[in-house]
């Protein structure tokens, strides 16, 4: 794999949108981490999905900046940090659907890509009105954790 880096881990403790449908949005926040501890079939520690149940396809979430600047460009949104999007990782340099269905190595912590993390309707009033049609097809990657180990934000590009 060509290098890429990771510039942003983030975790939050409760679900704002996933299982609120006809419901308001919750307020948990979304924390950003210089560093977390991915744990073998269960996912990040202190995450609101470890451990939410056996085999889960998206212990983690990878987003690419590259799309979260492409995006904001396309509907002119400026000052909105890509927490918004609610995804573990954010990444630059890595082609995501292209690992959906691979194992991969990330800093060590080896993963299986299961699918595109599908943008939803909660994007809409996270980021823009038009975010969830334009995120179609590049919302993100659910992966399983295979290994435990570390992520930590990297400030130099690295094989992965």
């Amino acid at each position: 794999m060509d290098s890429a880096q990771i510039l942003h881990l983030y975790v939050s403790p409760g679900h704002n949108y996933f299982g609120r449908h006809g419901m308001a949005a919750d307020n948990y926040p979304i924390l950003e981490q210089t560093e977390i501890s991915c744990i073998a079939g269960r996912g990040i520690e202190g995450d609101r999905f470890f451990d939410y149940k056996p085999d889960y396809k998206g212990q983690i979430t990878f987003f690419a900046e590259e799309v979260y600047h492409s995006l904001s460009e396309e509907l002119n949104v400026q000052g909105v940090s890509p927490s918004v999007f609610r995804r573990n990782a954010v990444t630059r340099g890595l082609d995501l659907n292209a690992l959906i269905g691979v194992e991969f190595t990330v800093q060590g912590v080896r993963f299986l890509g299961t699918s595109e993390c599908k943008p939803c309707y909660w994007m809409n009033s996270a980021f823009h009105p038009h975010a969830e049609d334009r995120l179609r097809g590049r919302g993100g990657l659910r992966a399983k954790i295979l290994t435990s180990g570390h992520l930590s934000v990297s400030t130099v590009a690295s094989t992965i």
